[in-house]
């Protein structure tokens, strides 16, 4: 008997330490392994649908990962707790599972604000906070550590979001979203987006969580009267269907409207009730985009036949993204804790004591929390909703897909991608970072069932129209003209060239735009400011637009925006004229500057002494007395300026230079006939200023239109403030001038171009306008800053000052201007000068000197006996004389001297002979051939030239001393010493 007593003993003591270790929740058995329960927390809204969802997927992952991880030490026992859908409820439960229960990480909570406090007690108690629906971007901080969120954070939509409204030319887009923390957190990210796109968020609709439909409706309306007509919903699917169904209650679902929805709404937007379904018609919607896979059909399969049973009333329940995440985020944590081991699971108490300690301050601390944390960061597997690793604490940024909500279902318009932006087809193999990539999306149905693109603006529906601000001026006014009646104290009528082009602009509009003028006026009709500050009332919302002869200037544009100019641009000076034409003797001389004369001079001179050395020696005309031979080459020269000359011109060498002479005269007789003729005839306008630096230094008066900016180009210029004078009309400016800046007028006035024109117009041929121009941009119409109407008023600007109205419009209020011919006469002088000739003086000096040469070289071949002599040696000097002398004589052999030889050697002369003297000294017969029988000297042909005087008709004699130079010339026949 005790021999059995001991056997029983030992398995009561061996079950014994078994149900201690089973009280202590360590030790569970399977059959092939002894795992250890870890008590997890799951904290969620379990009557919401996003609770129900992610409750089920969470079962169902805990199932699936220890049955494809039996070998797994660890099992994850969840602990369930309901918060209700309060913040507060939420804490109560996770601080419960802290402090009693020992959890050692708690998946959830389900709202971003429940999550705010519940990670102040995970990072407490160092127990690891996992949530896949608290999303908001405050809660993604370094300093929550323990803080894991297993979803897309918001803040990363915005880009896509940002991307659709720029690929449409959106400029204004409305947030409309929930006013806590989870709608809070993203407008800071969503606004800095939009602003990188230049697109303008004029105004934020907020929406309490507890909105009533009315409530709703009056925020609804509030944004019907604003022109902006894109929303951006961000907040929860309850509260955003019943602000989307109240939309299309008051008609703001209809064409013309933009609705898109965050993340948030599109994720769960299909799990919602068929009846709210019809409010979504034609909405856009971004969420994050999952890779459709074999596995995850077969789970959605699954989950939809679990789900139906857990929750029999929920028939409408679509797997969503959330669903997806509180399945990865299971996984992950189970991994995690299987890494970190069970060897400390143990919570340390505090050494505060108990008693009067409140339940935070007895909080323990986990001591298996730091490895667990660890272990989460390093996970990394391919789960349902793709990719899931943690980087900072929250999953990377990823594709994200573009909806369209049709009919009961959706349609995939396009993706965007981190690196790609907005594309029509997924590529997810393309890395391709290409900036020049053309965003693209497949055609949407929008609101209204169109699929044209709405503008995003329109008018207010209100029945307000546009209020146009009008300025008011006394001068000018064919640009603009208010008359005003004191008494009603209202316009009795505003027009001029500005109001026509803006009607006409409205006209070309694509859609109807109601206006109604509004001068800027007094009760008494007087300007109530100046240009600046009727644009300042556009910035401060008292007019939607000004009209007029607004000029675009930096300083107004940085208050409002200007469309398109529809003027020419720039300032101009405007200088009286006076006639310069001198009525005196000289005037003559003007037409040719006075090197052109000097030139012209040496060259006829030139010209004559050429003609004369090529005629002299074959040309009678040309011969004779010194004197008469003088006059007779200057004759000749300058006659050719009236082609008189009268001398017949026989040599070949003295007609090529004639021809050539006679081609630049005519030209240079022309020439000046024309300037002359333009010196007497045309009147000399010049400007009586043409530097307007001049007149800061003369310290002379200028004017400018009152009002104009123009005031500050003369300041800055350096012009005292009591040099400048206003004025306000065409007359005044005219009186101005007609005074003179030193009897209080002016000496200038700078004005924009289509003041000056119409001045000049007015006072044509008194006026003129001078450099320096300055730059400006012309007149545009005013708008509030970002206001969409820009764009299209200024494409409208374009149709019409490059069609036929702007022409009739000109027409209508310039036509009985007389038309300048021209109002900016040249400065430049008339005179012609020597630049204009030169080449034409340089052919005929090329051809002169050219002919001189080719005589001169004929003339040196046929005397080069007198150069080439053998019998004597003269000096130098001596040839020159020599040869001078037989230039002086007449050429014999000449044709023009032949035929007259002939006749008196027939008539009057005898044959001599010839023995030292070649010749009879008293003819010019040549000597007999029996005097060259004569010579003693066969070989050498002796001839003596003695000096005598030259003759009434050039020819050499023999009177006086004949001291004979004896030459050698065998090759000299005797008829040339005639």
């Amino acid at each position: 008997m005790r021999s059995l007593t001991k056997p029983i003993n030992f398995y009561l003591l061996i079950i014994c330490l078994l149900n201690i270790l089973l009280l202590d929740g360590v030790v569970t058995q399977t059959p092939n392994t002894i795992t250890t329960p870890v008590n997890v927390g799951v904290v969620l809204d379990l009557d919401s649908l996003v609770g129900k969802i992610g409750l089920s997927c969470i079962n169902m992952a805990l199932s699936d990962f220890y049955s494809t991880h039996p070998h797994y030490k660890t099992r994850m026992v969840f602990n369930t707790k309901d918060s209700k859908e309060d913040v507060v409820a939420a804490a109560a439960a996770a601080l419960d599972l802290i402090r009693n229960v020992r959890v050692q990480a708690i998946i959830g909570p389900r709202s971003s604000m429940q999550a705010n406090f519940v990670i102040n007690l995970g990072n407490k108690s160092q127990v690891p906070i996992i949530s896949f629906s608290a999303t908001s971007p405050s809660l993604s901080s370094i300093q929550n550590s323990y803080f894991f969120l297993a979803a897309q954070n918001g803040s990363s939509q915005v880009k896509a979001i940002s991307a659709i409204v720029h690929a449409f030319g959106w400029r204004e887009v409305i947030p409309i979203y929930v006013d806590n923390q989870f709608g809070e957190s993203l407008i800071p990210y969503l606004t800095d987006a939009l602003q990188e796109i230049n697109t303008r968020v004029p105004y934020l609709s907020v929406i309490p969580v507890q909105a009533t439909d009315d409530q709703i409706a009056e925020e609804l309306y509030k944004l019907m009267t604003k022109p902006t007509s894109v929303f951006i919903v961000h907040m929860t699917m309850p509260l955003g269907s019943r602000i989307l169904a109240k939309a299309k209650e008051i008609g703001m679902m209809r064409e013309g409207f933009v609705w898109i929805m965050t993340d948030s709404m599109t994720t769960v937007w299909r799990s919602i009730d068929a009846s709210a379904i019809d409010s979504l018609q034609g909405i856009l919607g971004v969420r994050s985009y999952v890779r459709k896979s074999e596995k995850l059909e077969n789970f959605t399969v699954r989950w939809k036949r679990n789900f139906q049973q857990d929750n029999p009333n929920d028939t409408n329940a679509e797997l969503n993204l959330f669903g997806l995440w509180a399945y990865d985020a299971t996984f992950a944590l189970a991994m995690a804790i299987e890494k970190a081991g069970t060897a400390n699971l143990r919570f340390n108490k505090t050494n505060i004591s108990t008693s009067g300690a409140t339940d935070l301050e007895t909080l323990g601390v986990s001591q298996n929390g730091p490895r667990i944390i660890q272990e989460l960061s390093n996970t990394n597997f391919r789960g349902l909703s793709g990719d899931f690793h943690f980087v900072n604490g929250q999953l990377q940024s990823s594709v994200f897909q573009i909806v369209n909500v049709n009919g009961n279902g959706e349609r995939t318009v396009g993706f965007w991608t981190p690196k790609n932006g907005l594309v029509r087809k997924l590529d997810l193999t393309n890395t391709s970072t290409n900036s020049n990539f053309t965003p693209k999306l497949d055609p949407i149905i929008w609101p209204g069932d169109t699929t044209i693109i709405p503008r995003g603006w329109k008018i207010p529906t209100n029945g307000k129209k546009l209020s146009i601000g009008v300025p008011v001026k006394d001068g000018f006014t064919e640009f603009l003209e208010v008359e005003w009646d004191p008494i009603s104290q209202k316009a009795k009528s505003i027009k001029g060239y500005c109001i026509d082009v803006f009607d006409a602009v409205m006209a070309k509009m694509p859609y109807a735009v109601p206006y109604e003028y509004f001068p800027f006026v007094t009760p008494e009709g007087k300007a109530a400011g100046t240009y600046n500050d009727l644009t300042d009332q556009v910035y401060y919302g008292h007019y939607d637009a000004v009209v007029g002869d607004t000029t675009i200037v930096a300083n107004r544009s940085l208050f409002v925006d200007f469309t398109l100019p529809y003027t020419e641009s720039g300032v101009w000076m405007v200088v009286p004229i006076r006639d310069t034409k001198k009525k005196n003797a000289w005037v003559f001389m003007k037409p040719l500057t006075w090197d052109l004369w000097v030139t012209s001079g040496c060259f006829f001179v030139f010209i004559g002494f050429v003609v004369w050395i090529l005629e002299h020696r074959i040309n009678e005309d040309f011969r004779g007395p010194p004197a008469y031979q003088v006059g007779t080459s200057f004759w000749f020269s300058f006659s050719t300026m009236v082609f008189a000359h009268r001398e017949r011109v026989v040599s070949n060498l003295a007609r090529f230079v004639v021809i050539i002479w006679c081609f630049v005269v005519l030209i240079l007789t022309q020439s000046y006939t024309a300037s002359l003729t333009s010196l007497i005839t045309v009147e000399q306008l010049r400007p009586t200023v043409t530097d307007i630096n001049e007149l800061v230094k003369r310290k002379e008066s200028v004017g400018f239109l009152d009002g104009s900016f123009v005031e500050g180009i003369l300041l800055r210029l350096k012009f005292n403030k009591f040099q400048l004078k206003k004025y306000k009309s065409p007359e005044e400016l005219h009186e101005l001038f007609a005074k003179g800046s030193a009897n209080g007028g002016i000496s200038a006035a700078l004005d924009e171009i289509p003041y000056i024109k119409l001045f000049l117009a007015k006072y044509c041929g008194k006026y003129t306008t001078v450099e320096p121009t300055f730059k400006a941009d012309g007149f545009g119409f005013a708008f509030p800053k970002g206001s969409p109407l820009v764009a299209d008023v200024s494409r409208a600007i374009l149709n019409v000052t490059q069609g036929d109205n702007m022409e009739q419009i000109q027409n209508k209020w310039f036509n009985n201007e007389i038309v300048c011919p021209d109002f900016a006469p040249s400065v430049s002088s008339n005179s012609l000068g020597l630049e204009s000739f030169w080449g034409l003086f340089l052919i005929a000096g090329v051809a002169s000197i050219s002919a001189l040469i080719i005589f001169a070289a004929m003339f040196l071949f046929e005397q080069r006996h007198v150069w080439f002599q053998s019998h004597s040696e003269p000096s130098m000097w001596r040839r020159i004389r020599i040869m001078s002398r037989i230039f002086d004589q007449k050429d014999p052999n000449s044709h023009t001297f032949k035929k007259s030889e002939l006749r008196d050697a027939s008539s009057t002369c005898s044959v001599h002979s010839i023995d030292v003297v070649g010749s009879s000294p008293n003819t010019n017969c040549p000597p007999s051939p029996s005097s060259l029988s004569n010579q003693t000297d066969s070989s050498d042909f002796v001839f003596f030239v003695e000096q005598g005087r030259i003759t009434g008709h050039g020819d050499l004699t023999p009177e006086g001393s004949a001291s004979p130079d004896i030459f050698s010339s065998p090759e000299r026949s005797s008829s040339e010493l005639c």
